[in-house]
This record gives structure tokens, sequence and C-alpha cells, in this order.
């Protein structure tokens, strides 16, 4: 069987099958299968979908291609947190030392930029010296004598999905659930884990933007999880507006060590502790989750989680000085400046999309694969939906490299925030948990 008729088959609406699918990323690991044609294959993919048993096999075949952390040794649990990608969302970086911290083993394996959203990745990258790319031997001696990494995927771990990953992004083939759910719960599944969250974004920043394509994405992971022996949760949460107020690489940097230090955005901490908190239940540290939360507060109020992260950062290399002074420590903008209000009213939207492909134009993202990043620019939005504001009042700051790319940054912002004289209805932030036993509406617990 040629690469062009499992083209041609998946094109028709046909049914690769698993030892098809095995062959395919084994010869694409290796090089011996070219990036057009799987880019041909990801783009029929996102038009005809696969069955459960098709993105199963995608998913073995892309964990099959590389090795795994060993980690069965450690006297402690195993999990991590994943999101499938937002605007702002930079939670991964204080949730990882925070767990870690309550005496978790946590080896966070995270992504780079992918379509609009902000990669986990490019953001530690902005901390001088900080080395993402660690062996499987590197990450597994952290891990023992920290109980947290913060790595890329190795070369070591499915490297079918490493090259995929990159590809997908560059050919507008990301928001297919079967690909989204066979790499992330590739990469997990290679961490040895002994639990799983899931953060799965819905909205209009998400790459699921309806409720039922973000629930059926997150039952498909959770049943990939849960055949595999690893108990897996999710959370929906809300990508209809940025999440926190920093939106870039290194700003985002700054406002994780500011939640670190108590501080930050109300709906960036609540977000962080409701995920935090699932982390806690799956590794059977607390019993219920008025318990867990109450010692994620404790955590940060001690400063044990901002000296996790300190640790963290030294054992990879990067600059420690971030965490007493990160915007003196990280890369800064050579223009900045403020976007305002034309006249007064209520925030109606602010819309991640525009907001996150406006800083891929100031060159915080990528659009071809081999794109470098500029780690000082984005955006501080200071409006939510619903904020009242006055003529005149600061909407965003603008972070940018030049005075041109300032002036289509600020038109981006023209279109992004829109202003009303009614009040938006509130979005929950959590609005709902599901695990293998079902779905569950939560009730209310923050707003954006």
């Amino acid at each position: 069987m040629t690469v062009v008729e499992l083209i041609e088959r998946k094109r028709d609406g046909g049914r690769i099958a698993p030892a098809e699918l095995r062959a395919l990323m084994a010869a694409y690991a290796k090089g011996e299968v070219p990036d057009y044609q799987l880019s041909a294959f990801a783009m029929a993919v996102f038009f005809r979908g696969m069955d459960d048993a098709e993105t199963e096999a995608l998913m073995a075949a892309m964990l099959e291609s590389g090795s795994r952390l060993a980690l069965d040794h450690l006297a402690v649990p195993r999990v991590d947190k994943h999101s499938t990608g937002g605007v702002g969302d930079k939670v991964s970086i204080p949730l990882a030392p925070l767990i870690a911290a309550c005496g978790v083993a946590v080896p966070m394996m995270s992504g780079r930029g992918l379509g609009h959203t902000g990669g986990t990745l490019d953001k530690l990258e902005s901390i001088p010296g900080f080395r993402t790319r660690l062996s499987l031997a590197e990450a597994a001696a952290q891990v023992e004598r920290l109980h947290c990494v913060l790595i890329g995927q190795t070369a070591e771990i499915a490297p079918a999905d490493r090259r995929f990953y990159a590809l997908r992004d560059a050919t507008a083939t990301v928001e297919a659930i079967p690909l989204i759910a066979a790499s992330i719960m590739s990469k997990k599944l290679a961490e040895g884990l002994t639990g799983l969250v899931l953060d799965v974004k819905t909205g209009a920043g998400a790459f699921m933007t309806k409720l039922d394509d973000s629930l059926r994405l997150a039952r498909t992971m959770i049943a990939i999880g849960e055949r595999h022996g690893c108990p897996t949760v999710a959370l929906l949460t809300d990508m209809d507006a940025p999440l926190g107020e920093a939106c870039g690489n290194a700003v985002e940097v700054v406002e994780s060590v500011e939640l670190l230090k108590g501080r930050g955005p109300a709906d960036l901490r609540e977000v962080t502790l409701a995920l935090g908190a699932e982390m806690l239940l799956v590794a059977g540290v607390d019993a219920d989750r008025a318990a867990a939360r109450a010692r994620l507060e404790r955590t940060l109020a001690s400063g044990a989680a901002l000296e996790k992260f300190r640790a963290i950062v030294q054992a990879q290399g990067g600059d420690p000085r971030v965490v007493d002074d990160p915007e003196g420590t990280l890369a800064a903008a050579p223009v900045r400046s403020v976007f305002t209000a034309e006249r007064a009213g209520i925030v109606q939207r602010v819309e991640p999309r525009v907001i996150g492909r406006a800083i891929t134009a100031l060159g915080g993202g990528r659009t071809k694969v081999e794109d470098g990043i500029d780690p000082a620019v984005g955006f501080l939005i200071h409006a939510r939906p619903g904020t009242v504001v006055a003529k005149g009042d600061p909407l965003a700051t603008i972070l940018a490299p030049d005075a041109a790319r300032e002036a289509e940054a600020r038109a981006a912002l023209a279109r992004a925030i829109s202003l009303g004289d009614e009040a938006p209805a509130p979005r929950p932030l959590v609005s709902h948990r599901i695990t293998a036993r079902g779905v569950e509406e939560l009730p209310v617990a923050g707003a954006s």
C-alpha cells in the first residue's frame, strides 16, 4: 500500500487500518515520507475525520515511534496537565511548580505555539538561558531531584508526532479532533503518568469553538487515557477572551511569576487553582476539592511554589533573577504604547483569535516551521468583557518591535475590542468536568 493510496482513501472518506497507520507514522519519523505527502494526509483527515479506532491507532503509532520516560520507581504520584491551547494561557508555568511543591511529581512536557495560540516552550525560552530541550535521562534525573521538569518533546519521545505537530501548524490542519487527541495523548502516555488533567478550551479563541466539539475532544482523550491505565479528567475552561492580561511570551512569564507571588489576575488564578485541585485529586493527595484548593492556597502563600520555580529555572540553565525581577531580566520591546477607548461604554468583546494572530504578526509566533520568535512583543489587555470604560481609558498596551508593526497592532486591537452600551452576558471560567463516568456541569465560580 503506497502513501498516495492512503491519502486517496482518506480523502474519499475511507478508513485506514491500524497497521497502515503504524507503518505510515514509522516511515514519516524516519524521513521516508515527505512533508508534502503527510500534509495532504492531514488535510484529508481534517475534512473526513477519523473514527475512534483510527484515532487510537494513530496515537499508538506516534507513541510507539519513540521511547518513554521511566519514572515507575518513584514513590510519589506522577501527574501532568495539558491545555488544548489558547491566548494568554500561561497556566502551565505557575501550575507545575505549585503542584510539585505539594509533593507530586510533574514531568510536564509542553509544546510550541500552534496556530493563533501561544506555546509554553516559547514562553519559557524567553527566560535567558532556559533549556527546554533535555534528554530523557536529564528529565528523569530532574524529576527525581525536584519533582518537576518543564521540557519540550525530546527527540526520543514520539518523534513522529514531533514532526507532525510542526507540520500541522504550518498547513492549517490544527483544528481536527483526531489529530489533536492523538498528538496530546501520545506525549502524555510517554511520560509514564499515574494521572492526567486536561484543560480543554472552548469559545472563540479555542481550536474547538463549540461546546459539543469541546466535549467530544475531551471524551476522546479521556477514553484513550483510561484504556492505557492513566486516569484522566478534563475541565472545560473559557477561551472567549484572553486569559489574564499578558499575551505574548516574556510578558506571560512576568504574569506567571506574579501569580506565584500571590498576585496576578483573578481569572488566571481561578483557572490555575481549579486545574491544580484536579491534579491533587487524581494524584490521591487530597480526598475532596475543598481540601485540595486549601492546600494550593497554603503552598502559594508560603512561597514554596515560587521557590520551586526558582529551583527549576536554575536546574534548566535559566537566569534565576527572573523570579525576583522578571521585568528587569526578560527582553523588553523597543516600542510600548497605550491603546485607549474612543468612546465611553462597556466592553462587549475581546476577540482572542485577533489578538493571537496580531502577536504572530508582531513576531511573537510562527507562520512557517523555521520562523524564529521575538520574545519581547505582545500585548497587555487591560479591558475585560463587562468592563465599564470612559473615553480615553486604557484598553491595552502594545509591545512592538518597531513603529510600523505597532500601527498594525493598533489596527488589530480596534478590530478585537468592541464597546457597547449594555453589559454582555458573563461566561463561566470553568464550565464542565468530564471523566470516564460522564459530564458534570459546574456551578459558576468565576466569569469572564
